[in-house]
């Protein structure tokens, strides 16, 4: 637990939240609760040791990274934990500028190698066979276009991105001209 303590304080000085986790059980609930971006892991954990944790979660296809951390110095017990799956394999004791540098270089490979962003969706606003699109600033119905004012364009895209709605003129007047600018409300009516 002293070594967890120490760990913590390294990766929250560098600005990462950090979550302590008592044994190997329960270091797989919490990561299937809620996935890191990096694990490091002690070999040496009650209820399931680091070695058994990293098998089930590369079993599960998790690809979080993980760092191993353990006393266990031998090429075997590196080997072992590298095949299994472990990212990084550091001996006790470590330099904590190693161990923060080898952080940094397993959540650089791990943001590189994410997948790509999805593709952004259709920005426009669909209602029975109404379409508004914002980014052309097009509005048309069915195959017809249809021209509308600058200020005709906003109310038409308020209305559209929340079809369901009752609109007040006051929220009405907001999409025209914001919040700071006093207007008649009969403006909404010359509008519609």
């Amino acid at each position: 637990e002293k070594q967890a303590e120490l760990v913590r304080r390294y990766l929250e000085r560098e600005g990462h939240a950090v979550r302590i986790v008592g044994d190997g059980l329960a270091v797989l609930d919490a990561v299937r609760h809620r996935e890191p971006d990096l694990l490091v892991l002690d070999v040496m954990m009650p209820r399931a040791d680091g070695l058994d944790v990293v098998r089930v979660l590369r079993s599960e296809d998790r690809e979080l990274p993980v760092l191993m951390l353990t006393a266990r110095s031998t090429e075997d017990d590196l080997l072992l934990g590298l095949d299994l799956g472990a990212d990084d394999y550091m001996t006790k004791p470590y330099s904590p500028r190693e161990l923060m540098a080898r952080v940094r270089t397993l959540l650089r490979r791990t943001r590189r190698t994410a997948a790509p962003e999805p593709v952004a969706e259709d920005p426009a606003l669909r209602v029975g066979t109404l379409v508004v699109d914002p980014d052309r600033h097009e509005v048309s119905v069915g195959d017809r276009t249809v021209e509308c004012t600058p200020g005709e364009f906003r109310i038409l895209a308020a209305l559209a991105a929340e079809p369901d709605r009752v609109f007040s003129r006051q929220r009405l007047l907001e999409e025209l001209h914001g919040f700071d600018r006093y207007i008649s409300a009969r403006t909404v009516d010359v509008h519609v």
